[in-house]
């Protein structure tokens, strides 16, 4: 695979960019090596500046879930955009997107969007200690919840702890009333609650976990944690960032009947565009200014371009919601399949969490659910798998506890390419 051309990219960009890139993320330090730069994509492959073509299994993070340049979502981007591409004042697509998402998620009867799942997150958050008057926050180890000061923190060991900063720049004062249980253990949020929740004002949670890979809740888990919540006036918050229009048209909490207080979206709602939002109960909501205390604003919040794409794209997925979900899913199930029956061939301890178009492979011979038992796997092994995917010709999120994402235009044939680069992989690897 030649590489020639982004490497004289990447070595440039190191000059001008903190580690070269403007997402961590990107820069391919878990797996070794250079970053690839990208200079097109169109549905379900993207292509570098050195002219490799990938299957991207990346799909930017989980946002395109219509594939890359989705034709009528590009057709509403270029029409807006013709029309100005931000006013700083209200436009009739606001309304629209807004409508789409009241109607998709029956926890929200109000909603505010805004430019990133951070800021909707990091909003939500304020809003939820305007309406409880309380300030602490109960997070999960292993959830990412954006780069706010207050969520980057190092989880406790097992029980309750006061977490202190995870990153540098994050002083133990922003973190000090946030309070990390690890995933999926009932009696540690049990706990928790009962001994601080006069205090609490919320608990965000990923209802399907998404940053530490595809970690899924255990039966009985998040609907016992709705009723504990429930019981001592704590507010519930599912980020649902990444699984909101993914697993389901309204996302993880209509699969499972669970009405939040609070739900935080990004990605998919924006087509292919920044975008961010958080909405929840009228009561809740209607404490933000102008017509309550609690202040947030944004000029580019709810601009004509990103409402345009987003109000697209959100209608493909309403009108097609009836095959489209079944879809996906049958095309990831192929994937994991394919991809569990190669492990067993080259016999590499592998274990594939997967829902509905959420995948990913950890190399471990240990089920995986929680944050602790993620880092069981092998990352070397995985950045090795990595480096051969990508000189076949697949991309995968470039860290071992990330989130494979199938989209709607992954052609059949592009799963089984994708199952072939696999095999070819595992027995390299092996």
């Amino acid at each position: 695979m030649k590489n020639r051309r982004s490497k004289q990219l990447f070595n440039q960009t190191r000059k001008c960019l903190p580690g070269g890139v403007n997402s961590p993320a990107r820069a391919f330090k878990a797996v070794g090596g250079n970053p690839i730069f990208i200079k097109s994509a169109k549905g379900s492959r993207i292509c570098d500046v050195d002219n490799n073509q990938y299957i991207d299994f990346v799909c930017s993070w989980g946002a395109l879930i219509l594939g890359h340049a989705y034709p009528p979502v590009i057709k509403a981007i270029r029409l807006a955009a013709g029309k100005g591409t931000s006013y700083g004042m209200n436009s009739e697509n606001e309304l629209k997107l807004a409508k789409i998402i009241i109607d998709a998620f029956p926890s929200i009867e109000k909603v505010r969007l805004v430019n990133s799942g951070t800021e909707a997150v990091m909003s939500a958050l304020r809003v939820a200690r305007a309406y409880t008057k309380r300030d602490k926050i109960i997070k999960f180890e292993g959830c990412y919840h954006g780069h706010s000061d207050s969520l980057l923190v190092k989880a406790g060991s097992g029980a309750a702890t006061f977490s202190i900063p995870e990153s540098a720049g994050v002083s133990r004062n922003n973190v000090k009333d946030t309070i990390s249980l690890p995933y999926n253990n009932l009696k540690a949020i049990e706990r928790a609650i009962k001994k601080n929740w006069r205090g609490i004002a919320a608990v965000i949670i990923e209802p399907i976990a998404g940053n530490m890979g595809v970690v899924l809740p255990l039966p009985g888990y998040l609907e016992n944690l709705r009723k504990l919540t429930r019981k001592y006036g704590v507010l519930l918050i599912f980020d649902e960032v990444i699984t909101g229009f993914r697993v389901a048209y309204g996302g993880v909490q209509t699969e499972y009947g669970i009405k939040p207080d609070l739900t935080t979206l990004g990605k998919i709602i924006g087509g292919g565009m920044p975008v961010g939002a958080f909405g929840g109960k009228k009561e809740i909501m209607d404490l933000l200014a102008p017509e309550g205390s609690a202040y947030q604003a944004g000029t580019f919040s709810g601009n004509p371009v990103t409402t345009a794409a987003g109000v697209t794209a959100l209608q493909i997925l309403r009108e097609k919601r009836k095959t489209l979900y079944k879809e996906l899913d049958e095309k990831a199930s192929l994937l994991e399949k394919g991809f569990q029956a190669g492990a067993e061939k080259y016999r590499v301890n592998i274990r594939i969490n997967r829902f509905g178009s959420m995948l990913t492979m950890f190399f471990t011979d240990g089920p995986v659910y929680d944050y602790q038992s993620s880092l069981a796997s092998d990352k070397k092994m995985f950045a090795r798998y990595f480096r051969k995917m990508l000189s076949c010709g697949v991309t995968l999120p470039p860290s071992q506890f990330e989130t494979c994402f199938v989209s709607y235009v992954h052609s059949w044939h592009d799963i089984y390419k994708a199952i072939l680069a696999h095999h070819k992989s595992l027995e390299f690897i092996k």
